[in-house]
């Protein structure tokens, strides 16, 4: 990995020399401390690494670097499912997945040959000239997993997941609502929408249903086994 960096270091003096961009040294401080780090970082991340090295820029200044960077490839710039902009090596001739937990948004980066070789197949089948792609799997890491209720209420659950209802609380008026909705013990149930606050969205057997915060916090689950 050192080579790389070493690599990708002469190739940056190379290019921002030729284009004679500003204040060369400085970025090139800057780009150092971006290789050192193997994590995904936003701009405010690589401010606060910059400055545990000793360094002092000006935010502005960091924010352009990173773009020019992204621009002339030393940079890959991610969007997950939150919208947060993040930035990561981008190393030629390589290329890696991403698994994003919803819990705790750790990043998990991933490389799988034969997977590769089957998106390009695919491509191939349907007449498509593969250029270039990316695959986000977003779930629940193995950590969180470990310190995770195995009963919950369904207002803990994440979008996308898939549920076993276990019980109702909240006494016989709370069972026969939740019931005369239609929900039984033992149903299976993918939760399509949970935004953390407000109504959620469930279903089960093909069929949507709507549910408060409330009445969702007295239907308890666990997950799903996988077939």
């Amino acid at each position: 990995m050192k080579r790389i960096h070493n690599q990708e270091e002469e190739q940056f003096k190379k290019l921002f020399e030729s284009e004679k961009i500003d204040r060369f040294e400085d970025r090139l401080k800057i780009l150092d401390v971006f290789l050192s780090t193997e994590n995904h970082v936003t701009g405010d991340d690589l401010m606060a690494l910059l400055e545990e090295r000793g360094y002092r820029f000006d935010p502005e200044f960091v924010r352009s670097t990173l773009h020019l960077m992204a621009r002339y490839g030393f940079a890959h710039v991610n969007r997950f499912d939150n919208g947060r902009v993040l930035y990561e090596h981008r190393h030629l001739g390589q290329h890696h997945d991403h698994m994003i937990c919803t819990k705790c948004k750790r990043i998990i980066e991933f490389e799988n040959p034969a997977l590769e070789e089957h998106q390009i197949q695919i491509a191939k089948a349907h007449g498509f000239h593969l250029l270039q792609h990316k695959m986000e799997l977003y779930g629940i890491c193995a950590a969180c997993l470990k310190e995770r209720q195995t009963l919950l209420p369904l207002t803990l659950a994440r979008q996308g997941e898939r549920l076993v209802i276990r019980d109702f609380f909240g006494g016989g008026t709370a069972r026969a609502r939740i019931l005369a909705m239609g929900l039984r013990v033992d149903d299976e149930i993918e939760v399509v929408s949970n935004q953390g606050q407000g109504q959620m969205v469930i279903a089960v057997d093909m069929k949507r249903y709507i549910i408060g915060r409330g009445m969702a916090e007295k239907i308890i689950c666990e997950p799903a086994r996988k077939p």
